[in-house]
């Protein structure tokens, strides 16, 4: 190993890449390779792969620590126990097939069914985890939607403390979803900055009406944003769901009078983005549902949707399996067994598909 101490121009280290690619045996490194070899080598398993590209790419404190956590190798452990629990079942049911004079005692029947079940329910538990792994790893999606010439991209500007948004008092100045990456406390967020919704017969404001309805449909968080005067706010709410949804009017610098009754039976919050007030408030409340939304009382956090996949389909075969009669279908019962196994083992890294591999490395920078 020889290691290149130089000067950081570009057009230095382009013309040393040049150089040594020039030496026989010698060439750029693709992306992940390194850490691909150690896996293909055995020294490392897949989650621990992409564990090594999440601290690489890790912006914020939670985000560095979950990837630690799984660096340790608790949730391999985990997945490759239950996939050795599954394989000792399969074990009985295949004896079975190759000793078919010989039935299997009622009492290891029993336990086999007991078994399946319990290692069922065990990920059905990991898979009811609020996505937080997902959330930790990819950033939590907060949508200001609203209706026009709310204060929407003053809230963004206002909460990235940049000119992220272009701000008018022309309505339908926002066509398109405008993103910033911020760090809460620790917490990566996502906060998209949306059309304003009415009625338009602007084909491109439409289109960016309909990207805003999309934002507000994937969105951990909505941040409805309304003035004093707005009437049909409760169309937001009804749209986005309260209980993932902050009412926000905007505007009070203009007179509390001018607030619709209606608004008045929700809670919300009132603030004055151009006087920057009790905009603190909204910020604690923002923090507070950060906190419950990444809050979960599980070791195993599932970190792609990759391993989410995989073990729905354990224990979609693992439910197939327990339909089946031992005495008769012994056989299909065990290519239920044989299928949940594979996906179990697909998440470690027991895999056969040169394309996962590709797609989970090409994530990686240069080398690494």
């Amino acid at each position: 190993m020889a290691e290149f101490h130089v000067h950081g121009s570009k057009a230095v280290v382009d013309e040393i890449h040049t150089s040594i690619s020039e030496i026989d045996g010698c060439r750029l490194a693709e992306p992940g390779e390194f850490t691909k070899i150690a896996f293909q080598n055995g020294k490392i398993n897949l989650l621990k792969a992409e564990s090594i590209s999440d601290l690489i790419s890790s912006e914020t404190e939670i985000q560095r620590q979950q990837a630690i956590k799984i660096m340790s190798g608790k949730s391999a452990y985990k997945f490759n126990s239950l996939r050795e629990r599954l394989l000792k079942i399969l074990s009985n049911i295949e004896a079975k097939i190759d000793f078919p004079e010989d039935d299997l005692p009622k009492t290891i029947l029993k336990n086999l069914y007991s078994e399946t079940k319990n290692i069922k329910l065990e990920i059905e538990k990991i898979l009811n985890d609020q996505k937080v792994g997902e959330r930790i790893r990819e950033g939590f999606k907060i949508a200001i939607v609203g209706p026009t010439n709310a204060g929407k991209s003053s809230l963004i500007n206002y909460l990235s403390q940049r000119d992220v948004a272009i701000v008018s008092e022309i309505a339908g100045t926002t066509r398109d979803v405008i993103e910033a990456h911020l760090n809460l406390d620790g917490f990566p967020v996502i906060i998209s900055d949306t059309a304003g919704i009415r009625e338009s017969k602007d084909e491109i404001e439409r289109k960016g009406i309909k990207l805003a309805l999309e934002k507000a449909e994937n969105a951990d968080l909505n941040i409805i944003v309304i003035e004093p005067k707005s009437v049909d706010f409760k169309q937001f709410l009804n749209n986005f769901g309260p209980q993932k949804s902050i009412l926000v009017i905007n505007k009070i610098d203009l007179g509390i009078n001018h607030i619709n009754n209606e608004v008045e039976q929700y809670e919300s919050i009132q603030v004055s983005i151009k006087q920057e007030k009790n905009l603190d408030k909204l910020i604690n409340m923002i923090k507070k549902n950060l906190k419950n939304k990444f809050i979960s009382h599980e070791d195993i956090y599932i970190t792609r949707q990759r391993h989410r996949t995989n073990l729905e389909k354990c224990v979609e075969h693992l439910k197939n399996f327990e339909k089946k009669n031992l005495t008769e279908d012994f056989d299909k019962a065990a290519e239920d067994l044989r299928l949940a196994t594979r996906a179990l083992g697909k998440i470690v890294g027991n895999v056969d598909v040169e394309e996962i591999l590709g797609t989970i490395f090409n994530d990686f920078c240069i080398g690494k």
